[in-house]
């Protein structure tokens, strides 16, 4: 029972203050709620004072770039550029070391060698040939 007393006097006290601040800086609350489309109006605290500050109505010109400022940003870009490839091709590069040498392609085919393959495989497959021939002609 206590509570409710208690409760109701702290809402007639927070009554009496939201009057007292609407009637300081006019209501809070506005009648209709912002939707779609809508921008909710907030209450000004200085309605007829002007702004101290002329609203200017003309665009800033456009600023330019001089050619010797574009040149500068393009030395700087392939000086940059140029440093990311040398770190690539660093990163790429086989390391070598006192134990281990640079390393070299193993294996491949010489002339020669290609050369006694091909001469290989042509007599196995006319050999393959001469026996498919054997075996139908059978």
């Amino acid at each position: 029972m206590a509570t409710d007393h208690i409760l109701t006097l702290l809402l007639k006290e927070r009554d009496k203050l939201t009057a007292a601040i609407e009637a300081l800086h006019g209501p809070t609350t506005t009648k209709k709620t912002p939707g779609p489309g809508r921008k909710a109006v907030l209450p000004s605290i200085e309605q007829d004072s002007t702004p101290s500050v002329p609203v200017s109505t003309t665009a800033q010109p456009k600023r330019k770039l001089s050619a010797a400022g574009r040149r500068a940003i393009i030395a700087a870009t392939k000086k940059r550029w140029a440093a990311v490839k040398a770190a690539k091709a660093a990163a790429a590069a086989p390391k070598t070391s006192a134990k281990n040498p640079v390393t070299r392609k193993k294996g491949g085919l010489t002339e020669a060698g290609r050369k006694a393959l091909s001469i290989a495989m042509k007599k196995r497959w006319a050999a393959k040939k001469k026996a498919a021939v054997k075996g139908k002609a059978a």
